[in-house]
């Protein structure tokens, strides 16, 4: 799987601060905005195809990142997608579902098939017992964890920096499983710093731990607003600013957190003076659409740039 180079975009200055921010655009390395997850699989599939197997069994959420990359580029590359999901009340009515669904609708359109399990089964999905019963329905496969992070996702996210990228002090992104963070670190020279902003109320610092050798890296977890996939207003008219003033659209879940606490750390003067910021784009725009069902069924302002 060949992946494109992503351009850096100038954001913007903030003079009294002397600080200047770029953002790298993964999200449009692919048609789908699929962003940092085509780092993410790039070696999970390659390995999945030496391993000899035809199909991939992976885990998420209804409103998925991991779950539409794995479907769409597992059916580029030949494979057969199984989406383990939480929440059984999604399958009584498939048709309903997918109706409402535009994540599951999207990642059905791509071939894969669903298994949804309760809350509490879900919990399950790391172990073994759990996985081998998986493996008994839908036959022999290569387990991809949720959100795609382990050892092969954290070789392909350090390929994101590229030579020119050393121009800069510091790399931000956004943290939901560690993956992406764990490979922007291995990959940063040693006179840069990374920081990551946490898409949900735990510290995943043990988790990114691992797999990296540096230790020029922080995550943040203060503004994380309630929760993974948690929003409010305030939010919601950040990301609407953000993108008539800068021209740059920003998913509720992940890259509008982490602009957001790295526009508040430049603001407290927590950003050393002078820096050259880069900031990773890791794609996740297609959740918006269901974000703005959820915003509209709760009678609250919706993302604009996709009413």
């Amino acid at each position: 799987m060949n992946i494109p180079t992503a351009r850096n975009q100038f954001l913007f200055n903030c003079p009294a601060q002397e600080v200047e921010v770029w953002v790298k655009r993964l999200d449009e390395l692919h048609p789908m905005a699929l962003g940092n997850k085509l780092f993410k699989l790039k070696y999970n599939f390659q390995r999945a195809h030496k391993l000899g197997f035809s199909t991939l069994i992976t885990f998420g959420g209804a409103y998925s990142n991991h779950i539409v990359a794995t479907a769409v580029l597992g059916k580029a590359m030949g494979f057969r997608s199984i989406g383990v999901i939480r929440g059984e009340e999604l399958g009584k009515d498939l048709q309903k579902t997918l109706a409402e669904n535009p994540t599951l609708r999207q990642a059905h359109a791509y071939g894969m098939r669903f298994h949804f399990v309760s809350r509490s089964a879900y919990k399950e999905k790391n172990e073994t017992a759990f996985q081998q019963r998986l493996q008994t329905i839908f036959g022999p496969a290569f387990i991809l964890p949720e959100g795609g992070t382990n050892l092969w996702a954290v070789k392909g996210c350090s390929e994101i920096l590229t030579e020119e990228d050393r121009r800069f002090d510091l790399i931000c992104c956004a943290v939901g499983t560690g993956g992406t963070l764990s490979g922007l670190v291995n990959a940063a020279s040693e006179k840069q710093s990374v920081w990551g902003f946490s898409a949900l109320r735990a510290d995943l610092t043990k988790e990114v731990m691992p797999y990296v050798k540096s230790c020029n890296w922080k995550i943040f977890t203060e503004d994380n607003f309630g929760g993974f996939a948690k929003i409010n207003v305030e939010l919601v008219g950040f990301i609407n600013r953000f993108a008539q003033i800068h021209h740059l659209p920003l998913d509720p879940v992940y890259n509008a957190k982490m602009m957001y606490g790295l526009l508040k750390k430049i603001k407290a003067g927590e950003v050393r003076r002078g820096s050259r910021i880069l900031v990773i784009h890791s794609g996740g725009l297609q959740g918006i659409k269901g974000m703005n069902a959820k915003l509209t069924r709760k009678n609250m302002p919706v993302i604009e740039l996709y009413k």
